[in-house]
């Protein structure tokens, strides 16, 4: 199965602003945002992208202009179902002032329960992002092969989402999870587990090409999410 890069878009003017964007329209990339984007290119330099998906969202079209530009035949795909959580009545709010709200507390602690009024489900959202990511595995894997990289540009709560999942986490533990504006998130898939191989990534990101082939089946398990299994030891 592929190696998925999740990105978080870089920062934006409502990430300065304090605003909950949500899916508002026309919500652009400040000056650090295009900077982060105007960096992906080389990041990913070292790096046989397959594919490139992205949240309809102008903020992860910013993103991801800089690589598709540095990269002419990179097929460019938009898919709604990674797109911002629907955050109805608490979008283009200050998140100081949702603070306050009485729903905040369940949003922290048991985000499993929460409906965001005239929204969509934190449930609902996991559950098409990560239907979305295995649709995507299945399609680069039979076009690609199974060694392929894809990146996949996405929201904060979207991708944090997605790690959950791969880890086996309830949903109810995923604000554990911290991915910065600009981040990158590398999840190897397996036929038996996913490996998550970086979190919030934002350096260099070259030792995640595909490997040659090691010689032995020593080598094999200590090359991170080559196979099914776990390196015993933690890996080399």
């Amino acid at each position: 199965m592929p190696t998925l890069l999740l990105v978080r878009h870089g920062r934006s003017t409502a990430n300065t602003s304090g605003l909950l964007a949500g899916r508002t329209p026309g919500v652009a990339l400040d000056a650090q945002g295009e900077t982060q984007a105007a960096a992906l290119p080389e990041r990913l330099a070292d790096l046989p992208l397959a594919v490139a998906v992205h949240s309809p969202l102008l903020r992860c079209r910013q993103t991801l202009q800089p690589l598709a530009d540095a990269r002419p035949g990179l097929p460019l795909h938009e898919d709604e179902r990674i797109a911002e959580c629907a955050y109805g009545e608490w979008t283009n709010r200050k998140l100081a002032e949702l603070a306050d709200e009485p729903l905040m507390a369940a949003v922290q602690q048991h985000p499993s329960s929460v409906g965001f009024p005239g929204g969509e489900t934190m449930r609902g959202m996991q559950q098409r992002a990560v239907d979305a990511v295995r649709d995507w595995n299945e399609r680069v894997a039979a076009e690609h092969g199974a060694d392929a990289l894809y990146v996949m540009c996405s929201h904060g709560d979207i991708i944090k989402s997605v790690v959950a999942d791969a880890l086996g986490m309830h949903l109810d533990l995923f604000q554990r999870v911290s991915v910065e504006p600009g981040s990158v998130t590398a999840i190897r898939y397996t036929p038996l587990r996913p490996f998550l191989l970086r979190l919030g990534d934002t350096g260099g990101l070259a030792t995640l090409a595909p490997r040659e082939p090691a010689g032995d089946a020593a080598g094999a398990a200590n090359t991170p999410g080559a196979g099914s299994d776990a390196a015993v030891g933690g890996g080399a």
